[in-house]
């Protein structure tokens, strides 16, 4: 499918907030209570617990939205697991959702009643470069509460309409997955028609990329160890499948695809145990995206062949607010509808995270709230 030249993230940040003199009485009016879950101790680390506590009220510029639909990433376990530093008792997990506008603050000038929308994963990151303070406004983790709770209070520069044509357990898939795929292949890496992708898996983030990707006329090659996922793959459009279990020298198999050539770009979600593999698979002048840990922390590769083919490694930490609303626009021009492998009831919130930690998912895991 060809790409329509357009300024993404111009048309899509103006359809993404309303103009001022469209917007109606701010209302600060809300439900009384809320449904939650928060993370606190136990003798086996961290553990979820539901509660039912008084609603927030938004504060002058902040919007209350009704959460209708939260998704899980990977990250999500990390955080439960404790692997990811010190978490604040009583946190609010995860950092996808999406949801309506109930009400809003008496400053609020963005958003009205209504309105659909999702959180951005870093809510001080709205626009620009990034910088390092971002960091600590990530939601659903260290000190910074998340979406897992059926009514939240979000400053109002920090959410973007999402499309229409995505129900709320759709677009609650968007906020991390979505996101750091676009801006892995398109923000950064700035991928054309003929370059060939190799993506790592068939999670949220890999699924993303082979959607966007296939849009964008590239080739892309996916990883698994299930065939029964690698024919799925292939209904999405990938252009080539491995499996990495029957053929674990898959470096070699994904240059034998490629002409010897090797890949322009990879995500690399595996860390560890496969970056070696993906330094082999990659083509000169080649782009790795590093984004996930799937085999742990440790040790990274000897990068010399980085140099030696002049290629390179792009860090890849989610994106911006003026990004998510440009990939929406995407999006929507090119019809692509987010893969949900299941959606959870909210109070089997933990079946959710187990079934995540299972790898059995193809695509993303929601809980309907």
């Amino acid at each position: 499918m060809k790409t329509r030249q357009t300024n993404f993230a111009s048309e899509a940040l103006a359809s993404a907030q309303p103009a001022t003199a469209a917007v109606s009485q701010p209302s600060t009016a809300g439900p009384a209570t809320r449904r939650i879950y928060r993370l606190v101790s136990s003798e086996r680390g961290l553990r979820l617990q539901q509660n039912v506590e008084p609603a927030p009220r938004p504060g002058p510029r902040q919007v209350l939205v009704r959460i209708e639909a939260a998704s899980l990433n990977y990250r999500d376990l990390l955080v439960l697991r404790g692997q990811l530093g010190k978490v604040r008792e009583g946190l609010v997990p995860l950092s996808d959702g999406a949801g309506r506008v109930v009400a809003t603050g008496p400053e609020v000038t963005r958003w009205r009643e209504d309105d659909r929308v999702a959180p951005i994963f870093y809510p001080d990151w709205s626009s620009g470069p990034f910088r390092e303070a971002y960091l600590a406004s990530a939601l659903g983790g260290g000190d910074s509460d998340g979406v897992l709770a059926d009514l939240i209070a979000v400053p109002e520069e920090a959410l973007v309409r999402i499309p229409d044509a995505l129900n709320f357990e759709e677009a609650a898939t968007l906020p991390c997955a979505a996101v750091t795929a676009w801006q892995a292949l398109v923000v950064r890496g700035r991928l054309t028609a003929g370059d060939t992708v190799l993506v790592q898996g068939t999670g949220g983030v890999a699924l993303f990329a082979l959607q966007f990707a296939t849009a964008l006329g590239a080739r892309v090659i996916v990883l698994s160890s299930s065939d029964e996922k690698r024919e799925r793959a292939t209904r999405l459009g990938a252009w080539a499948t491995v499996n990495y279990k029957t053929t674990p020298e898959w470096d070699v198999e994904v240059r034998k695809l490629t002409g010897g050539i090797g890949v322009s770009h990879i995500l690399e979600l595996g860390g560890p145990a496969t970056y070696d593999r993906s330094l082999r698979a990659l083509a000169a002048g080649g782009k790795i995206a590093q984004i996930g840990v799937f085999t742990g922390f440790g040790p990274q590769s000897n990068l010399l062949r980085l140099q030696l083919i002049n290629a390179g490694i792009n860090g890849i930490n989610v994106g911006s607010g003026e990004q998510f609303a440009a990939m929406n626009e995407f999006l929507v021009t090119h019809r692509i509808k987010p893969v949900i492998d299941r959606t959870f009831a909210f109070e089997e919130a933990q079946s959710a995270y187990d079934h995540l930690a299972s790898g059995r998912h193809f695509g993303k895991v929601v809980v309907k709230l």
